[in-house]
C-alpha cells in the first residue's frame, strides 16, 4: 500500500491525488518544516511532502520545538497548525517572523475548520496562506508552488540589490579617486573628512588634518616637463598611501599638486611626529626625474591643525586653519611643517 492510499484510507489530515511538487523548473533543494500535534496528521503530511518530491520535511509537534528547529534549520516553507498544545499557531507565527528580521519564510497556516476568523487571525499573526484540512495533495503542491515561486522571486531580488549595491559601491569609489595617483579625490576627502569629524566628536578623540604641498614644483614641471611631473605626483601618492597605515588614516590628492591627509585620533604632538616621519620618508625614496642631478631633492611643505571636535567644528573651519599652517610653513622657508595649534613647526620641534 502506497503512503498515498495508507493517508487517504486511514487519516483525515489529507487527501491522496498523486500529485508532484518537484519539476524540471524547480530542481534546487527545498525544505518544509511541519508543525502539527497529532501523530497520525504529522505523519501523513510528511509522507505526502516527500512522496510531492520535498527534499527535506522537518517536524515539530509543539511551538517551542518548531521555533527551535526553524532557528536551527531555515527551513524554506513552514506549514503551521493553529490548534498547538501550549502556545497557539498564531504565537509561532509571530515568534517566527521575530527570528528573522529583514527575511521571509512563507508560512501556512493549517486548520480543521474554514472559518474567515481563523484566516484573519493567521494573516495578522504574519501567516501567508491557508490550508483545511484534509488537505488534497493538489491544492498541497500548488501553494507549494506558489510560494516557491515567491520565495525564489524575492531572492533573486536580493540578490540583484546586492550586485546593485556593490556596483554602486563601486561606481562611489571610482567617483571618489584620482585616476592620477589612486588616492582619494577632493570629493572624497570632503565626504571623509565630515564623517570624521562626527566621529571623533562622538568619541571624544582628536582628529589631525594635515595639507601638504610639494615645494616649487611648478619650477619641477618648466625643468622636466609635465610627464615627469605626473610621475613624481605617482610616487608621492604611493608614499603617502604607505604612510597611512591604520585603517581610518586617508591620504587625498586635494587638487594639483597638493594633499591632504586625515588622521583620526592623533593628537598634536603625534601629529608632529608623523609630519617629521613623513619628511624623513621622503628624502629616503629619493623622488627625482632620470635627468635630474644627483643632490637634487623633492620636498613638500605641510599645515597642520588638531582639534577634538564639537558641535561647533566644521570641515570648512579645520581646511582653513589647514591652509594658513601650510601658508606659515611656506613662508618660513619650506621643507617643514606648521602646526596652527601649537604655532611650532617641525624644524623648530627638531630643535627643542
Amino acid at each position: 500500500m502506497t503512503a498515498s492510499s495508507f493517508t487517504a484510507s486511514t487519516n483525515p489530515a489529507i487527501e491522496s491525488t498523486g500529485a508532484r511538487f518537484s519539476s524540471p523548473d524547480a530542481p534546487a533543494p527545498f525544505s518544509v518544516l511541519v508543525v502539527e500535534d497529532q501523530p497520525s496528521m504529522r505523519s501523513a503530511l510528511v509522507a505526502e511532502l516527500k512522496s510531492a518530491g520535498v527534499s527535506q520535511v522537518l517536524e515539530a509537534e509543539n511551538g517551542r520545538t518548531a521555533l527551535a528547529l526553524f532557528r536551527s534549520e531555515r527551513p524554506d516553507l513552514v506549514l503551521l497548525d493553529i490548534r498547538l498544545p501550549g502556545e497557539d499557531g498564531y504565537w509561532v507565527a509571530r515568534q517566527l517572523r521575530e527570528a528573522e528580521p529583514g527575511e521571509w519564510t512563507p508560512i501556512i497556516f493549517l486548520s480543521g475548520l474554514d472559518n474567515d476568523l481563523d484566516v484573519w487571525r493567521g494573516i495578522e499573526a504574519g501567516g501567508d496562506d491557508y490550508l483545511v484540512k484534509p488537505v488534497k495533495p493538489i491544492v498541497l503542491v500548488a501553494k507549494l508552488r506558489a510560494m516557491r515561486r515567491l520565495l525564489d522571486m524575492r531572492r533573486r531580488l536580493v540578490t540583484l540589490s546586492g550586485e546593485l549595491h556593490l556596483a554602486n559601491q563601486k561606481l562611489n569609489e571610482m567617483v571618489e579617486m584620482d585616476s592620477l595617483t589612486g588616492l582619494v579625490n577632493r570629493r572624497g576627502m570632503d565626504r571623509m573628512l565630515h564623517a570624521e569629524i562626527m566621529a571623533a566628536s562622538r568619541e571624544g578623540k582628536p582628529l589631525t588634518l594635515m595639507l601638504c604641498d610639494l615645494d616649487h614644483f611648478k619650477r619641477f614641471n618648466d625643468t622636466y616637463g609635465h610627464l615627469q611631473g605626473d610621475e613624481c605626483l605617482k610616487h608621492v601618492g604611493r608614499l603617502l598611501r604607505d604612510v597611512c597605515v591604520r585603517p581610518r588614516d586617508v591620504a587625498a590628492r586635494y587638487g594639483g599638486e597638493e594633499f591632504a591627509l586625515i588622521l583620526p585620533n592623533t593628537p598634536r604632538s603625534g601629529s608632529m611626529t608623523f609630519a617629521r616621519a613623513l619628511g624623513q620618508m621622503l628624502k629616503a625614496r629619493k623622488i627625482r626625474p632620470p635627468d635630474a642631478p644627483e643632490d637634487f631633492q623633492l620636498t613638500l611643505s605641510g599645515g597642520i591643525t588638531t582639534c577634538i571636535p564639537d558641535a561647533n567644528t566644521s570641515a570648512e573651519a579645520m581646511l582653513m586653519r589647514a591652509d594658513e599652517a601650510l601658508y606659515a610653513a611656506k613662508s618660513q622657508g619650506r621643507n617643514r611643517f606648521f602646526s596652527f595649534e601649537m604655532q611650532m613647526d617641525t624644524v623648530e620641534q627638531r630643535q627643542l
